[in-house]
């Protein structure tokens, strides 16, 4: 059996979180009853004249901007070619010779290493509508809703050699254009997506094998299974001594399998060409120096930060930033309180309220609790007015309710005592109730103080001051 090495590339479709389409003011709200959110220019209507949509232009540039690219600041519109029922206009607007951005990378993490992913290109084009294909109808409908919904098709190089870079690549890809807010992220509506092109060479060659393109994958999870289960199968045709055919495939998750969808095009049958109704989109070097002093601190960079910050390794900070709401959310109560016992906060109890009650653990807008109030919550246990035991116990009630932790504490009674005056009665209480334990530690087996303290803190409900109570045990033993 010959050993192989897999080849990966790339194309991932981002959906631009614009209110209107890429070349007409239809909405692009997710949802409506089919066939709503058309107009002549969408559906294709002969005639009809696209107008660019300049935030659309802006967010691509953005992306680019974001994954190190060359802005082109004259791109070119062309007309893509190919007949499919749910486009109208038989071609796809899009980009062919002179995209918007080229020439990029993506820096990754993937296996235990450091890895260069380059993009060779970005372009914009419109999305087709969707086909809806009725059980037992005997017959399929179209939706032309998402026809002309904006799209950034990112194109890598072929630089990728596991399922486990090429989700790697996805994750660190998908982090940045929801950072940079251009795209929602919704990958179970579509909003991002991919095509993986796959081929396997022997290792040690520099040639190219014949690759398959695996259409329309959605979720992380579907990319890494749908990619392994190709480079096996293409594994098992070439050991049998046959020869792989370049086409395209779909992922079924259910059996975890590809199978043939068409055959594979080239460019030239696309028969790419400028459009005339569209003129080129120029974007003046003031602009484009304005988006990007946009950018804002992305991913990577930023889970830098946070583990200087904090101390915790990489995999607890990449928690923290894995949306940029509950990183800004971190960032604003760390500023207030320290930031290691907030990440904590965070990583315990607050994502565990957030599971426990199905909130989206990356949008603090769904919790009640705000980054001040935690900050608070930090700075009560560190003053000793609660017990940690305490802060754990309310911080679901604090959660959903938003209260202000320090006077949630003194409205229920919960502050913690720590005057020793009131803390030796319960001490000597649970000293006497106790003699065969007292003469054990005093015998050697000191581990019994622990028994002691859950004494004591059961008696006073938890209010007392842990510390106080150590001290005061040690004395009176």
């Amino acid at each position: 059996m010959a050993a192989y090495e897999a080849v990966i590339g790339l194309e991932v479709h981002v959906q631009l979180a614009t209110a209107s389409k890429l070349f007409c003011s239809c909405s692009t709200r997710f949802g409506q009853p089919p066939n709503t959110n058309v107009c002549e220019v969408c559906a294709g209507m002969p005639g009809a004249l696209p107008v660019p949509n300049r935030q659309a232009v802006h967010y691509a540039a953005l992306v680019g901007l974001a994954t190190n690219c060359a802005i082109n600041r004259r791109s070119i519109f062309a007309r893509k070619n190919y007949f499919y029922p749910d486009l109208p206009s038989g071609y796809q607007i899009s980009q062919f010779d002179l995209p918007i951005c080229e020439h990029g990378y993506l820096d990754i993490e993937a296996d235990g290493a450091s890895k260069r992913i380059g993009i060779t290109r970005i372009h914009m084009e419109n999305d087709a509508g969707k086909n809806i294909h009725a059980q037992g109808e005997n017959v399929s409908y179209v939706d032309l809703n998402r026809a002309g919904t904006p799209l950034v098709e990112i194109v890598s190089e072929p630089d990728m050699r596991s399922a486990a870079e090429a989700v790697a690549y996805l994750r660190t890809l998908y982090g940045i254009v929801t950072y940079l807010g251009v795209c929602d992220g919704n990958m179970e509506e579509g909003s991002f997506r991919c095509d993986a092109n796959v081929s396997l060479r022997p290792v040690g060659a520099a040639a190219f094998g014949t690759r398959t393109e695996l259409k329309n994958l959605n979720s992380f999870r579907n990319v890494q299974r749908a990619i392994e289960f190709e480079i096996t199968r293409q594994q098992d045709v070439l050991d049998d001594g046959d020869a792989v055919v370049q086409e395209t495939r779909l992922y079924d998750a259910v059996k975890n399998l590809t199978a043939s969808m068409r055959s594979k095009e080239e460019a030239h049958d696309y028969r790419y060409f400028p459009d005339p109704d569209l003129l080129p989109v120029e974007i003046g070097a003031d602009e484009l120096e304005n988006w990007r002093a946009e950018l804002p601190e992305l991913p990577r960079p930023r889970a830098r930060r946070f583990m200087e910050l904090t101390g915790l390794p990489e995999a607890e900070v990449e928690v923290l930033v894995q949306s940029r709401a509950l990183a800004d959310f971190f960032e604003a109560a760390a500023q207030k309180a320290d930031p290691r016992k907030v990440a904590n906060y965070m990583l315990g109890p607050l994502l565990r309220e957030c599971n426990a009650r199905g909130v989206a653990t990356g949008d603090p807008s769904q919790w009640g609790m705000k980054p001040e109030a935690l900050a608070e919550l930090v700075r009560i246990v560190d003053q000793g007015l609660i017990s940690a035991k305490i802060a754990n116990d309310i911080f679901g009630e604090l959660f959903s309710n938003g209260a202000m932790p320090e006077a949630y504490v003194k409205e229920k009674g919960l502050g913690q005592i720590s005057d020793s005056s009131a803390l030796e009665a319960a001490v000597d209480a649970v000293i006497a109730a106790n003699p065969a334990e007292v003469e054990a530690y005093r015998g050697g087996k000191t581990k019994l103080i622990s028994f002691f303290v859950g004494q004591i803190m059961r008696a006073t409900k938890g209010k007392a001051n842990p510390a106080l109570v150590n001290e005061l045990l040690g004395k009176k033993l």
